[in-house]
């Protein structure tokens, strides 16, 4: 999987800018379809937010530990690369919040934070709070107009449902995912379903009840791990795609990307110069705007703009006896922002996942996440600073008191992309610009949708439009070119 030296010319050439499951995903598509496939990544490690590593002995997730179920890609994929009989639910669903002073029981009833009810929330809402979502049926019906071509999630929501609502169930829900702002994120971008909803009803609240309604039908585990870790499919997709003749390069960072005359592509790294007929661009936004800043300015200064935000994982391995009667059950817990925390949120590894209990043996793993959009200082603490601060809110939030056998601190500077606002416009002006150079798509985390099925089914979009296009796909330019 090394980067070798020299120029390669190709027939029907396809070339992957990323080693993400983004670019993974693409490549596998294409190999599939009888593409001939090099991807390149720059790092020496495959799977970019998707990370196995080791605490204790015991295998952890050092990224992403779950991906959605009741979206088809992610789970379709790691059947389709061999590991359909390691997929795996939560052994628990249940979760808490820690606000205002106690573990509150995550709600049921809503849609992202959204409640359909008030009294869905139990004791998380002071009354106060309780009494403004009521309040809702005395407002004037919502007018679509008002709402636009989108709106943010958290400004909306408190125009309608009052802002505690937002502080204590909203922010914390998105900042899972996003790691973001609540007030600045956009509903159509993120919420797109309730964004719809919420057109067409009188109050919020209802719109929340008919999706409700609508997903009522809805069987299965909404979110699903793999035995040994998500971590685990970057590699089993790689596996697939060399397995039908791709070619993966580490260590091999793309320095430019250039349109031929022949309207094929160069592709060059460090050490070497790959001609290709098409390229998929599966990389952050801040490199693909560095490739494309030559050959697509518009496209470039659209990504250039997409912001991220970087956040730190500390998971932490305690002695069985002295932790597992501690916890309280479930898999969890959120913390909103408003409560002044430093950690964002913890996760019993050991409750929440079956396979991550039996490896452990005679200890238990959890994990605490830091850091949000906004809040970079937290990811200049030493590792030793981190583990404390995640300690005395354990101990605060859980009564832990136990010293950890091991630690693990894992940063992810730039992780997650962050979708104000009008993000979806933006996302439209890039795709416009970059469908003007045949032969080029981009796709990732930062377009669609950050969890993994959206990332993968974006990946499959970008990969089909090539497939889609003879001339580009079946190398009737190589010629030419040469």
């Amino acid at each position: 999987m090394n980067a070798d030296t020299g120029a390669t010319s190709s027939s029907g050439h396809v070339v992957v800018i990323g080693g993400g499951i983004a670019g993974l995903a693409a490549a596998h598509r294409l190999v599939t379809a009888g593409r001939r496939v090099t991807l390149l990544e720059a790092t020496t490690r495959l799977g970019g937010k998707l990370h196995t590593g080791e605490i204790a002995g015991a295998p952890v997730d050092l990224g992403a530990e779950s991906m959605l179920a009741r979206r088809p890609e992610a789970t379709d994929l790691a059947r389709e690369v061999g590991l359909g009989d390691r997929l795996q639910p939560p052994a628990t669903t249940s979760a808490a919040v820690w606000t205002r002073g106690a573990l509150r029981p995550m709600p049921q009833g809503h849609v992202m934070g959204v409640p359909g009810d008030a009294a869905a929330l139990g004791s998380l809402l002071s009354p106060e709070g309780l009494a403004r979502i009521e309040r809702e049926r005395d407002l004037p019906p919502i007018d679509p107009a008002a709402l636009g071509d989108d709106v943010a999630v958290g400004r909306h929501v408190a125009d309608r449902l009052g802002r505690e609502v937002v502080d204590r169930l909203v922010e914390p829900l998105l900042g899972g995912v996003y790691a973001g702002d609540a007030y600045a994120i956009s509903m159509r971008a993120a919420v797109p379903k309730l964004f719809e909803a919420a057109r067409a009803h009188a109050t919020l609240t209802d719109a929340v009840r008919s999706l409700q309604r609508a997903g009522a039908q809805q069987t299965g585990p909404a979110f699903m791990g793999i035995a040994g870790g998500i971590g685990t499919l970057p590699g089993a997709v790689a596996a697939a795609i060399t397995a039908r003749g791709g070619e993966i390069l580490t260590d091999a960072p793309v320095h430019a990307l250039t349109r031929t005359s022949g309207r094929g592509w160069d592709v060059r790294t460090g050490t070497r110069v790959l001609h290709a007929d098409a390229v998929i661009v599966a990389t952050p936004a801040w490199s693909a705007s560095e490739l494309l800043a030559a050959e697509s300015p518009a496209a470039a200064a659209e990504l250039a703009a997409v912001e991220y935000a970087s956040m730190a994982l500390v998971t932490l391995a305690f002695r069985r006896t002295e932790a597992e009667g501690v916890l309280p059950a479930g898999s969890g817990f959120l913390v909103p922002p408003v409560d002044g925390r430093t950690i964002k949120a913890s996760t019993f590894s050991s409750r929440k996942w079956k396979w991550t209990d039996e490896a452990a043996g005679d200890l238990v793993v959890l994990r605490t996440s830091v850091g949000r959009y906004g809040e970079e200082e937290h990811l200049h603490r030493e590792d030793a600073d981190l583990v404390s601060v995640s300690l005395t809110d354990l101990r605060e939030a859980v009564g832990l008191t136990a010293r950890p056998v091991a630690t693990e601190v894992t940063r992810w500077i730039g992780g997650l992309p962050q979708y104000p606002v009008g993000h979806l416009a933006r996302v439209a002006r890039i795709r416009d610009a970059v469908a003007k150079l045949p032969g080029l798509r981009v796709c990732g985390a930062a377009y669609d949708g950050v969890g993994i099925p959206a990332t993968i089914a974006d990946a499959r979009r970008a990969a089909d439009e090539i497939i889609a296009t003879p001339t580009l796909a079946q190398g009737t330019l190589s010629d030419e070119r040469e």
